[in-house]
C-alpha cells in the first residue's frame, strides 16, 4: 500500500506573507515566542531551540525583531533541555 504523499515543505517563508512563516515556526509558536522573534529566527535559518547551538548568544542578541522576554524564554528553554550557544 503506498504511503500518502506529504506536502512539500516550501524551501523558505516569503518575507512580503507573514503566513508564509507557518511551516517553519511551529516550535517556536508552541513556546510562545511572538511574531517578530519568530519571524527572526527562521529568517536566520533557526527552525528549532537544538539550532540555536549553531549561533553565540551575542548574534542571537542581535537578531532584529528578538525582544528582551523572548530572549530569556528562549533561554530558560535551552537550559531545560541542556542546549548551549556556540562558545
Amino acid at each position: 500500500m503506498a504511503k500518502p504523499s506529504k506536502t512539500p515543505k516550501p524551501l523558505a517563508p516569503n518575507p512580503d506573507d507573514p503566513s508564509s512563516y507557518d511551516a517553519f515556526d511551529g516550535e517556536w509558536r508552541a513556546i510562545g515566542l511572538s511574531g517578530p522573534a519568530r519571524r527572526a529566527l527562521v529568517n536566520a535559518k533557526l527552525y528549532k531551540v537544538s539550532d540555536l547551538r549553531k549561533i553565540t548568544s551575542a548574534e542571537l542578541d542581535q537578531l532584529q525583531g528578538m525582544g528582551k522576554s523572548s530572549i530569556a524564554r528562549i533561554k530558560v528553554i535551552m537550559h531545560g533541555k541542556k542546549i548551549q550557544f556556540r562558545l
